[in-house]
């Protein structure tokens, strides 16, 4: 079992950038792939990026591909999401989950979840 706690969100202007955190206890990350989803409002969860703990393979969705990068310290047992050239359009709470195989799965294939951080881009 993995419990994971985001933080690291905030208010930022277009064009800006913020490092999103995830924290995990319990179980280490390199045991799970880590996907990080954002959910904004009225829309759908979406997925946005994931690594996989045990060899940090990197996935993106194609319309953060080239802005956002995933990467996992497993010693301090925390994945982080930077997020360079915001757009209005980030903005979203972003939430981080855990599995032990599935990247970009839909919600019902993750048993762990984080409390979500809020990320709002201002044009």
């Amino acid at each position: 079992e993995v419990r994971l706690v985001e933080s690291g969100g905030g208010s930022v202007q277009a064009g800006g950038s913020l490092r999103l955190s995830c924290a995990a206890s319990g179980d280490t990350v390199d045991e799970y792939a880590i996907t990080w989803f954002r959910q904004a409002p009225g829309k759908e969860r979406e997925g946005v990026a994931c690594v996989i703990g045990s060899d940090g393979s990197a996935y993106y969705a194609e319309n953060v591909k080239g802005r956002f990068t995933i990467s996992s310290d497993n010693a301090k047992n925390t994945v982080y999401l930077q997020m360079n050239r915001l757009k209005p359009e980030d903005t979203a709470v972003y939430y981080c989950a855990a599995d032990l195989i599935v990247c970009f799965g839909r919600d019902y294939d993750y048993d762990y979840w984080g409390q979500g951080t809020q990320v709002t881009v201002s044009s």
